[in-house]
C-alpha cells in the first residue's frame, strides 16, 4: 500500500488537474453557445441555397454551366475540416475514420484522391497518407470566419473544378445536431446541385428576375460559398460541444479518483494509527 505522503501528493495532483479540466469545460461551454448560435442563424440560409440551386437546375439548361457540369469522376477533391487542438473527445478521430473510408472508396474505384485540409490535426494525419495529395492546408482558422477567410478555399475549388483538374469536390465535416449528438457527414459541393433536395411550394411558384438563366450565372458561386461557410460553422459548434463533454467527463473522473484516493489515504492513516497504538501497548506491557 502506498504511504500517506504519496497518497496526499497524488490527491493534490489530481485536484490540480481537475481545476484545469473544469476551467476548460467552462470555456468550451461558452464557445459552444456562441458557435451554436452562429450555426443556427445561417442554417436556414444554407438549406435555402440548396433548394434554389435545385430549382434553377429544373428551370434552365445547366449542361453548359461549368459549375453544374457532371462528368465521370476520375479525380476527387476532399475538403476535410477538423480542429487545430486536441482534447475534444472523438471529434478528430471520427473525421480521420471517415476520411480514410472515403480514400479507400476512391482507391477501390480507381479514383485519384486530393485534399484540402482545415486544422492542424487533420493536416498531421493527411501528411502520413501516401494515397492522397494535399493541395492546401489551413491552420488557425478563425472562430467566426468571414467571406474573406473562406474566399481562398472557395476560389481554389472553383478554379480546380472549372479547369477540370478535379471532377468532384466533397466536404467532410461534423454536423452539429445537439450538444450531445454530432454526426460526421460528407456533402458534395461541386458539381452544384448534385444532391437534389425537395423544393417547397412557394419556391416553385417564385419568379426569377430578370431570368432564371441570369440568376443562375450570378448567384451559383455565392450559394456554394454559403454551403462551405455553413459546414465550417457546424464543425466549430461540434468541436466545442465535444470538447465540453470530454472535459466534463475528465472532471467527473477526477472526482471519482479523488474519492478513491481519499479513501485509500484514510485507510492507510488508520492502519498507521492502529500500528502505533499496538506498538505503544506492547511497549507498556514489556516494561511492566
Amino acid at each position: 500500500m502506498a504511504s500517506t505522503q504519496q497518497l496526499k501528493r497524488r490527491i493534490g495532483s489530481v485536484k490540480n488537474t481537475k481545476q484545469i479540466t473544469k476551467a476548460m469545460e467552462l470555456v468550451a461551454a461558452s464557445k459552444m453557445r456562441r458557435a451554436q448560435e452562429n450555426a443556427a442563424r445561417s442554417r436556414d440560409y444554407r438549406n435555402l441555397a440548396r433548394q434554389i440551386l435545385t430549382r434553377l437546375r429544373e428551370l434552365t439548361d445547366v449542361s453548359k454551366h461549368p459549375l453544374y457540369n457532371q462528368r465521370t469522376v476520375k479525380t476527387r477533391l476532399h475538403i476535410v475540416v477538423a480542429s487545430d487542438r486536441g482534447l475534444a473527445g472523438a471529434y478528430n478521430s471520427n473525421i480521420f475514420r471517415q476520411f480514410a473510408k472515403e480514400l479507400q472508396a476512391d482507391k477501390d474505384q480507381g479514383i485519384v484522391s486530393q485534399a484540402i485540409v482545415v486544422g492542424k490535426q487533420i493536416s498531421q494525419f493527411a501528411s502520413r497518407l501516401e494515397q492522397c495529395e494535399v493541395v492546401a492546408a489551413y491552420h488557425d482558422f478563425p472562430e467566426h470566419p468571414t467571406a474573406n477567410d473562406i474566399r481562398p478555399i472557395l476560389s481554389t475549388i472553383i478554379e480546380m473544378f472549372e479547369a477540370k483538374t478535379v471532377d468532384a469536390i466533397d466536404i467532410i465535416y461534423t454536423d452539429f445536431i445537439s450538444s450531445i449528438r454530432q454526426d460526421v457527414v460528407v456533402d458534395r459541393l461541386l458539381p452544384a446541385a448534385f444532391q437534389e433536395v425537395a423544393v417547397p411550394a412557394d419556391l416553385e411558384q417564385a419568379t426569377f428576375e430578370p431570368s432564371a438563366r441570369a440568376v443562375l450565372e450570378s448567384v451559383t458561386t455565392r450559394l456554394i460559398e454559403s454551403q462551405l461557410s455553413q459546414a465550417l460553422l457546424e464543425a466549430q459548434a461540434s468541436e466545442h460541444s465535444m470538447r465540453m463533454m470530454a472535459m466534463k467527463s475528465a472532471t467527473d473522473n477526477a472526482n471519482d479518483l479523488i474519492d478513491d484516493l481519499t479513501l485509500a489515504f484514510n485507510t492507510a492513516r488508520q492502519a498507521g494509527i492502529t500500528q502505533e497504538l499496538a506498538e505503544i501497548t506492547g511497549g507498556a506491557e514489556a516494561i511492566q
